[in-house]
């Protein structure tokens, strides 16, 4: 398709759209909740799945 016929297509598809639209804003609250809780679990796991280091020795 010639370049400028497919860009004059979508120029005509555009004004038929109603100009009337709301932008997308996707919900905050739950998404950040859930993202952080799913960091928090990450971290909890691998603290439970690395071995702990061995106490220092004390020297008298």
């Amino acid at each position: 398709m010639i370049p400028e016929a497919h860009l004059y297509l979508h120029h005509q598809n555009t004004a038929q759209l109603p100009a009337t639209t709301e932008p997308f804003t996707p919900p905050r609250t739950p998404a950040r909740l859930r993202v952080q809780l799913g960091w928090t679990l990450v971290h909890v796991g691998l603290r439970l799945a690395t071995p702990g280091r061995p106490a220092p020795a004390l020297s008298s």
